[in-house]
């Protein structure tokens, strides 16, 4: 990253990742008076609808899109979402190696558009992903204990979330980028 500082210091450094959500509630801590077991409900359908969710490192702002599925083809599309985004500047995207980030779609997407260069995640390491604490938060401000009966109010619930909220993000600083950067500038 101290290259990046020093070689192209407006790079747009982002963390991408996919997320799913349920109308099924999932449970966090539950209180209730003693001797009076909460109800939780159970949804016994499968809807669901998945997030492509982007974390800018610098300003904690979310790029999101809703998708029913994920694969290649709308993975691509998210990209060219991201570039469009982010206009006429270098972007530094880290994602994982999940098998929808992979294809000819993206190869070509990426050999058009040089000033997106991908930084891979080791594989099995969700911890080092900045976006997976957005979903925690926003899980946990949305879906989790909720009593929404519908799921399209869920999803938008989620979404607005997602796009209305800044989430600080430490990684920049773990790595010197936000020291050093201002030396570039």
């Amino acid at each position: 990253m101290i290259d990046t500082a020093q070689d192209a210091p407006n790079t747009v450094f982002l963390a991408e990742d996919e997320a799913g959500l349920y109308l099924q509630a999932t449970n966090s801590y539950v209180f209730a008076p003693v001797g009076q077991t909460p109800i939780v409900r159970v949804d016994a359908g499968r809807t669901q609808t998945h997030f492509y969710g982007t974390l800018n490192l610098s300003t904690g702002k979310e790029i999101v899109l809703r998708s029913e599925i994920m694969n290649s083809e709308v993975s691509a599309q998210y990209l060219q979402m991201l570039l469009n985004a982010v206009p006429a500047l270098p972007i530094l995207l880290f994602w994982d190696r999940a098998p929808w980030h992979r294809g000819k779609l993206i190869e070509k997407l990426l050999a058009e558009n040089p000033r997106l260069q991908l930084v891979r995640f080791p594989a099995a390491s969700p911890d080092l992903n900045p976006q997976e604490h957005v979903w925690k938060a926003t899980r946990k401000a949305v879906s989790h204990n909720h009593i929404e009966p519908r799921f399209a109010e869920l999803a938008n619930r989620f979404e607005k979330h997602l796009t209305s909220t800044a989430f600080k993000s430490t990684f920049l600083d773990r790595y010197g980028y936000t020291a050093i950067c201002p030396m570039f500038i």
